[in-house]
């Protein structure tokens, strides 16, 4: 579980001049996965689609996320992960930062576990 995390913070992360990896989300997830960052929900191509729009435009040049540190539960076939994640990036040339909480949830399919569904909030 915790590589698929780190594979999808990878997929968003981007260096000024690359971009993100946007397609290798869906691999990560089951096609009916959520990410919530309340009080918006998104399916996959719900959370790509502005995103992508973002660095295509320009306005978004640089992102990096990563996690500092975390903790999974497993219970048979589900799983459940809690994060601390810090963020990075410029947006419309302004540089900003964040950290937050990450709660990650999994599932065992007859292909190896993947992504239900991610609920995050930055700090304040």
């Amino acid at each position: 579980m915790e590589t698929l995390l780190h594979d999808f913070f990878r997929a968003v992360s981007f260096e000024p001049g690359g971009r993100p990896d946007y397609e290798a989300i869906r691999t990560l997830f089951i096609p009916e996965g959520l990410l919530v960052k309340a009080p918006e929900v998104a399916t996959v191509d719900g959370f790509i689609a502005p995103r992508l729009a973002l660095v295509e435009s320009g306005a978004l040049t640089q992102f990096h996320e990563s996690e500092r540190s975390g903790e999974t539960q497993v219970f048979g076939n589900v799983a459940q992960r809690w994060s601390v994640y810090d963020k990075r990036g410029v947006q419309d040339g302004v540089a900003f930062a964040a950290a937050g909480r990450i709660s990650t949830q999994f599932v065992r399919t007859p292909s190896g576990w993947l992504i239900t569904s991610m609920a995050w909030d930055d700090e304040r």
